[in-house]
This record gives structure tokens, sequence and C-alpha cells, in this order.
């Protein structure tokens, strides 16, 4: 399925830029926005790390819409992930649930008779069986949605009133263009270091949306980067499924996965 290994390959927000511990990735201080703090420095802060309990996650990349809960405590994250029909008109749709180095999967596949069909449970993945263990989600920190990476790239940051901010983020290189997919930052060439962005930080300091306006690119389309975090406080905590929620995944799934 050649489907799935572009899915795969293009969806940037399946995992963070880098470490926490990496101060270009994130700041390792309290995630309490400071009234104080300049406002680089306040949305910085107020971007998820490891001292976070369970919260829910959503985001849109120029490919892929993503949802789910990332639990830092667990080294854990649930995604789920669609993908819009590719030529032949055949739609995916994919799930991840990651606990430390574990991982399982779900995908069902329609749009087309005879498509693959696996069982709806979770599947339990081998890494040493994919051709490219990392082209499968790991966990790699609190931040799946490369918030903090982008932040840190702003060149100009201003608040606009109550939790509300705006500013442009160069995305052409760094950190920052790694959030992107491969090739984009360089064909933005010159309109990727100005690209303007929104940002909302919630009443309890945590960090609830970041969307920037991505300028049309060669034959792609203008689009907007999206990334929530919502939930703090309230999102049930992620544990491995056990007995009858999962199996062993069957070789159809390896078949799929390093189609």
């Amino acid at each position: 399925m050649g489907t799935v290994t572009a899915m795969l390959a293009a969806t940037t927000l399946l995992g963070g830029c880098g470490s926490k511990s990496d101060p270009a990735a994130a700041p390792s201080t309290s995630s309490a926005a400071s009234p104080t703090a300049e406002p680089r420095q306040a949305l910085l802060d107020a971007v998820p790390d490891e001292t976070d309990g369970a919260f829910q996650f959503s985001g849109k990349d120029a490919s892929s819409d993503l949802r789910g809960r990332i639990d830092p405590a667990a080294k854990a994250f649930e995604m789920n992930m669609a993908m819009a029909p590719d030529k032949d008109g055949v739609t995916v749709k994919m799930s991840f649930l990651v606990v430390e180095e574990k991982i399982w999967m779900k995908a069902k596949f329609s749009g087309q008779p005879g498509l693959p069909k696996l069982p709806d449970k979770w599947l339990a993945l081998d890494r040493a069986k994919l051709n490219d263990g990392d082209g499968v989600p790991s966990y790699d920190g609190a931040d799946q949605g490369n918030a903090g990476p982008l932040i840190e790239a702003a060149t100009s940051v201003a608040q606009e009133g109550p939790g509300k901010y705006t500013g442009f983020i160069d995305v052409t290189g760094g950190e920052a263009a790694k959030a992107l997919e491969d090739g984009e930052a360089a064909a933005l060439g010159e309109a990727g270091k100005h690209v303007p962005f929104t940002a909302l930080v919630g009443s309890d300091g945590h960090l609830s949306s970041l969307v920037l306006e991505m300028p049309a690119a060669g034959k792609r389309k203008a689009y907007r980067y999206v990334v929530n975090y919502t939930g703090f406080g309230s999102t049930s905590k992620i544990t491995a499924p056990t007995g009858s929620a999962a199996t062993k995944a069957p070789a159809l799934a390896y078949e799929i996965l390093n189609g």
C-alpha cells in the first residue's frame, strides 16, 4: 500500500523535532506563562513539557489530519490519523498507540473493493520486522506538534490581548524546518522566512493553539499548519491495551507498513 507509506512519510506531526531537554526544542521552565515575561518566552513557557499530565492533541499539516492523547508521565501517546482519498479513491484511517518502546496500530481502508482488512483490535508491532523502524511513531516528548521549535524560530512576537499572540516565524532552517515535510522549507524560499502565526494560551497557562498561515510553494497550495493542545487535567491516562482489546500484528500489517 503505497498510500500508507506516503502517509507516514508525509506526516511530520507524528513526533517532536527533538528531546525536550534541548533548549532549542523547548524550555525546561514551568508551563505556566508569566504575565511579565517577554511575549516569545511567555509562549515557550506555555508549551507542554514532561511535567504535564495527560492531555488532548489535534493538528493539521499539508497532508494529514491528526488527533489523540499524550501522556508524558507514561511516555505514551495515542494518535488517530486520516488522509484524504488518493488518486484511486482509497481512504486510509490509521491509529497508533505508543507506550514507552512498545507500539500498536489499527488501520482501515475504504474506497475500493478488495482492499486489505485487518482485525479491529490494537495490533502489537515488532519494530524489528519493519523495514524502517523510524517510519512509525515513537514517543519523543510532550510537544508532539512541534510548537516549541516553531515558536523558538519566531522573528517577532506580539501580545494582542490576554492569552493571544501574533507574529512571524522563519521556517526555513534549523528545528523549525524539520517540523515541515521534507523539502518544503526549501521550496518556500524567501516566503518561508516570514510566515504569520497566531497562538492562544488558556487561563491555565497552557498553550491551547498555534496556527501558521503557510504560503503556497510550487504545486502545493497555501494551507494552515495547526496544533491544538487541550484537556489538561481532564484527559484519561494512557495504558497498554490488554486482553481481547489487543493481539499480535498479522503478516499483512507488516506488508502494509513496509510497502
